[in-house]
């Protein structure tokens, strides 16, 4: 699951240094990039990586509690809640269009975070997020209008028509469900504009008080839907108390470290990292759920991730020319 930018959200994505358009405040320069060349940054960014993934595990297996909604609503309320005692926010002095550009950040947080759980509910983690990868693959290649973009747009599309055509009896892609599919591709659709309102929201408001009142935006959006699947089931305290876990493990955490990396090292160099996480998330389906993965399986989720790297560094090069 994805994570915002540095200014302005807990889960970030491969493409949010590819399309931002202007160079991330908290991108290292002098000792800061110094620090970046070293493994202190790197670990940073591949254990948020780890959090995300993992407390995704986490939520597939406290789903048959209180449901997929239900799921997404306890881990938006305990972030929302976290990050707003955290972060104390200002509620006065924004402008309207302040206001408008967290609300559409706090429903493209629900409609992103609400998508994948269900994609998850239904499919394997890895190529849930494989599939979720797209959507801000797409976005970088609408973003640069490069052909060698395309290119690497291409070989994702490859990646993901070597999965769909693999017909075999495992968890890979040739047997998921159509409908966990397609959540996942909305969630990817999502994410894209979740990147580009990560972004606004990060100019407009200071640290982290956008994300922490677009959090609380998609926490209000998502509760009548976990109401509605999970009714009391979600008031029960070892439910809560999993869903907390959840938060912390996907949101609160990620977010934490992905800060403190992005002080450490470059902003590109970080985008690249996050590319990842298809890899992660399959490595956390295995351990976690048990949801294993062939070779074939394992070679279109690296084509993706090969993709996204490129798309990054292409976009990277284009700067620096």
């Amino acid at each position: 699951m994805p994570a915002p930018s540095s200014s302005s959200s807990p889960t970030t994505s491969s493409a949010v240094a590819a399309t931002a358009p202007d160079p991330s405040p908290t991108q290292g320069s002098g000792s800061g990039s110094r620090l970046g060349s070293g493994l202190g940054p790197v670990a940073l960014v591949i254990s948020a990586g780890i959090s995300v993934q993992f407390g995704a595990a986490l939520a597939v297996m406290i789903m048959p509690r209180a449901g997929a909604a239900g799921v997404v609503t306890l881990r938006l309320a305990a972030a929302a809640i976290v990050l707003l005692i955290l972060c104390r926010p200002k509620v006065r002095g924004h402008s309207r269009s302040d206001w408008g550009t967290v609300l559409a950040f706090g429903v493209a947080m629900a409609g992103m975070n609400g998508l994948f759980y269900q994609s998850i509910d239904r499919i394997p983690l890895g190529p849930a997020v494989t599939l979720e990868v797209l959507g801000p693959l797409a976005l970088s290649v609408i973003v640069s209008r490069r052909l060698v973009n395309v290119l690497w747009a291409g070989l994702a599309l490859g990646g993901v028509v070597l999965l769909s055509g693999h017909g075999g009896g495992g968890l890979g892609f040739g047997s998921l469900d159509p409908l966990g599919a397609a959540f996942a591709l909305g969630a990817g659709a999502m994410w894209a504009v979740y990147i580009v309102f990560s972004a606004r929201t990060g100019r407009r408001f200071p640290q982290a008080d956008g994300l922490a009142l677009a959090m609380a935006v998609a926490a209000v959006i998502s509760l009548p839907l976990g109401v509605a699947e999970a009714g009391s089931d979600l008031l029960v305290p070892s439910t809560l108390a999993l869903g907390l876990g959840v938060a912390v493990l996907s949101s609160v955490l990620p977010y934490t470290l992905e800060l403190l990396a992005l002080r450490r090292m470059p902003a590109p160099t970080f985008a690249i990292l996050m590319s990842l996480e298809p890899a992660i998330a399959a490595t956390a389906g295995f351990l976690v759920l048990n949801q294993a993965m062939s070779a074939v399986d394992a070679l279109a989720i690296a084509l993706v991730i090969a993709a996204s790297m490129g798309a990054v560094r292409s976009q990277i090069r284009k700067k620096a020319a």
